[in-house]
This record gives C-alpha cells, structure tokens and sequence, in this order.
C-alpha cells in the first residue's frame, strides 16, 4: 500500500492589492490596526479565487471554515490612497485545518505588517459540528495543487 507524503517544499500563494479607503484610517490618518485583520480576509478571499477553494467551493461540499486564531505583527503604517499588496501563503498542515501567513507591503514594497490565521473546518449543513479529519474536497484540493505526493 502507497503511503501519502506531504510535500515541505511546494508553496501555494497569491498577491492581490487593496487600496486603502478613508474609512479605514483613524484620526491620525492611518490604518487602524484592526482593520489588516480585513486585508487578511481579502488576501485569502483572492487566494481562494485563484486556487479554486473559496468559501463559496467550501460550502458547496457541506462546509464552513472559522477563524480560531488570528495574529498580527505592526511594523510601518499604511495611509489613506496607499495601495496594500498582500501575499497570501498557504501553510500545509496533516491536520483537519487551514492555516495561512500574510505579509503585506506598501507602494514602496516595505513590509508594514505580517500575520497568521487558523481555520477549522465545521460541518454546517449540520450543527456546526467540528470536523476532526480533513474532508475529502479538501485532500483533493491539496493533490490538486501539488501539496500531496501520492
């Protein structure tokens, strides 16, 4: 019997960009810190796009994906008209989770800020149970972009 290998060295990513609106700046003109916590969201919604696992295919086959953990690292402001490149990177895991890294960068390609978020996977067609083993769109999803060798 053939035993599946995880790849260590095959990376699934994408950068999209934002510009940064005026409601997203505090008094000070800048982006409030919560709101790069949005730039995630919007990196991975493109990221989904790209690679064909958004939450719209997630919930096709029966599932919801919610954030349990969410870190952010500050290291220059973005400002209002600034555009946002955010590089989305997927981080394989053996378990029945998704876990991505962010690192976003200014006009001037600074890094102005990095981070990470954890996805579980729940049923929701059901009570939201929690799934325990990695559901089979998600293995194929993960053959599919070269992740696992078989």
């Amino acid at each position: 019997m053939k035993r599946k290998m995880q790849s260590k060295t095959k990376l699934v990513e994408h950068t999209s960009q934002v510009r940064v609106r005026f409601v997203e700046t505090d008094p000070l003109g800048i982006v409030w810190h919560g709101n790069y916590i949005q730039y995630f969201e919007d990196g991975r919604e493109s990221f989904g796009r790209k690679h064909g696992i958004s939450y719209l295919d997630q919930k096709k086959h029966g599932y919801a994906t919610p954030i349990v953990k969410s870190s952010t690292d500050h290291k220059l402001p973005l400002r209002y008209g600034d555009i946002a490149t955010i590089k989305t990177i997927y981080v394989d895991s053996p378990a029945a989770k998704m876990m991505f890294r962010y690192e976003i960068y200014n006009q001037d390609n600074q890094l102005v800020c990095t981070g990470t978020t954890v996805q579980v996977f729940v049923d929701k067609i059901g009570e939201g149970d929690l799934s325990l083993t990695i559901p089979e769109f998600f293995m194929e999803w993960k053959k599919n972009v070269g992740l696992i060798n078989e």
